[in-house]
């Protein structure tokens, strides 16, 4: 059999919010101007997310548990270490109750997994999530470990990549890809638009998934082609660094127009699959692939239901919505695009086959 993703499982952190609610808490920061409060609102309001995640219990009060973001009315802004201390302290269980459910979903023990590859870009310790996952799910202390870090959004597709090349070079190896983000640990008040973009855009959430070349009678996602594209520009206009106050995204206006004029140049070995995975870098990314490469609105229906019901959970958002077509039984036996995009400005893209049982 050829490598193919068998079973994916998802995470999220308990508390759930309500755009409108989280647009409430930006728009309402005291000393905010009018200027800014009409960029607050209208970014929420423009984000097509109706529903986000967080590890940040008190986001929306002083009741939380952990890291302390909000007294009263105010928004505070905790030091990096802080931020970076409670993704260390938090991160490993979604990564582990996300892995949980893809091995269940497979129907394996922990201990067939032979390789472990960790994705994240929204916090930094070591020995890293990779170890931890080890120890966490109980796999043996030999597992091939990699841990693909602070690659931004696009990162779960190349990570998807070198489980494929493991799975070829090792037949019957079973590898765990597993991938988590805290990205509301980053979110802060600002006047500044790109930020208030992210603060509108970002959520946190955990997704894995089994790849191997093991014999599988269920219905799974076969592997077949990836690449890669750098975009002429845009290097500056989509970046992630550290900053004193938390990991910085910057999201310029720009982005969607480059992904819309780069896209169907980056995709142009996919244009003939029958559904699509794109990542939603925000509404407005999804309306420039949906133009520039003519998907109908059938097509987008997966993307565009992720960013409504989860916001952008940077790697893990492309799993989420692999997850759905794997388990789409009206597609029965079909090709998919999926595309990513990270800093760079960086297009991931790789074609994958639905095979049904009946067609394996």
């Amino acid at each position: 059999m050829n490598p193919s993703i068998v079973a994916i499982g998802t995470a999220v952190p308990p508390t759930r919010l309500a755009q409108h609610d989280v647009r409430e808490v930006f728009a309402t920061q005291p000393g905010i101007g009018r200027l800014t409060q009409r960029l607050v609102h209208a970014a929420f309001d423009a984000s097509a997310i109706e529903y986000r995640h967080t590890v940040l219990s008190g986001l929306l009060g002083d009741s939380g548990d952990g890291l302390s973001v909000r007294h009263g009315d105010v928004l505070l802004s905790p030091p990096t270490s802080a931020r970076n201390a409670e993704y260390r302290r938090l991160v490993p269980a979604l990564f582990a109750e996300a892995s949980r459910q893809a091995l269940a979903d497979a129907g394996l023990d922990a201990a067939a997994v032979t390789h472990v590859i960790t994705v994240s870009c929204t916090g930094l310790f070591a020995p890293g999530p990779d170890m931890r996952l080890v120890r966490d799910l109980g796999l043996s202390p030999n597992v091939e470990r990699y841990h693909h870090g602070f690659v931004g959004c696009a990162a779960a597709v190349p990570a998807l990549r070198a489980a494929h090349r493991i799975a070829v070079a090792q037949p019957g190896s079973v590898v765990l890809v597993a991938c988590a983000e805290l990205c509301s640990l980053h979110l802060r008040a600002s006047s500044d638009p790109e930020q208030i973009v992210a603060a509108s855009l970002f959520a946190d959430g955990a997704a894995a998934a089994i790849v191997t070349s093991a014999p599988s009678t269920g219905v799974r996602l076969e592997l077949d082609t990836f690449a890669t594209a750098l975009t002429s520009d845009g290097e500056d206009d989509m970046t992630w660094t550290i900053g004193d106050e938390g990991f910085e995204m910057r999201l310029s206006a720009e982005v969607p127009r480059i992904v819309g004029r780069e896209v169907r140049a980056a995709a142009s070995d996919l244009l003939d699959v029958d559904a699509w995975a794109v990542h939603p870098g925000g509404r407005s990314v999804l309306d420039r692939v949906a133009a520039g490469l003519e998907l109908t609105d059938a097509q987008m229906a997966p993307s565009r239901e992720v960013l409504r019901d989860y916001g952008n959970m940077s790697s893990a958002t492309i799993l989420f919505i692999l997850r759905r077509l794997l388990h789409d039984d009206s597609l029965g036996d079909a090709d998919i695009g999926a595309l990513a995009f990270g800093p760079g400005l960086t297009v991931e893209s790789a074609r994958l086959h639905r095979r049904t049982a009946a067609g394996a």
